[in-house]
């Protein structure tokens, strides 16, 4: 802590100190407490890599996150965005997460991700992939018969 000001006071020195308030916190710690990452190796990882962005561009998990700012979480085929409420610097549970994030993620990344994961899945409509047992009876039938016309 520094001397920022001497002054006098009734004949007397006295110094005011500067109050060791922090303005912003680490990003990979940011990151890792409101568990965006697992661990907060793979916060820094994951910075470093850039699939973290801080205000739209890639930052160094030493970087200053302030109230306000967007954090935004590539995950594929996502764009996953998040509004600094207030800092912290201690890991807390899942259920207190949204009162330091406030998820700013446009609907459109949702479709997205929603169309991927319906995409992915075995879903599909009847008569379409891989033909059933009883299809593929009926195909063998079809060509066995059209053999014998020829």
């Amino acid at each position: 802590m520094g001397i920022i000001a001497l002054g006098v006071m009734l004949g007397l020195v006295f110094a005011v100190k500067k109050s060791k308030k922090k303005m912003g916190v680490r990003a990979d710690k940011f990151v890792w407490a409101v568990r965006l990452a697992k661990t907060r190796t793979d916060a820094a990882d994951a910075l470093k890599g850039g699939r973290i962005l801080l205000n739209g561009i890639d930052c160094k998990p030493s970087r200053e996150i302030k109230v306000g700012d967007t954090i935004s979480v590539k995950r594929m085929p996502a764009l996953f965005s998040f509004k600094v409420k207030e800092l912290l610097e201690r890991r807390v549970g899942a259920k207190l997460v949204a009162d330091y994030l406030e998820d700013i993620t446009p609907d459109s990344e949702l479709e997205k991700l929603e169309m991927a994961r319906y995409a992915s899945s075995g879903v599909r409509d009847r008569g379409t992939g891989r033909p059933t047992k009883r299809d593929r009876r009926e195909i063998e039938n079809f060509f066995a018969e059209n053999d014998d016309d020829m």
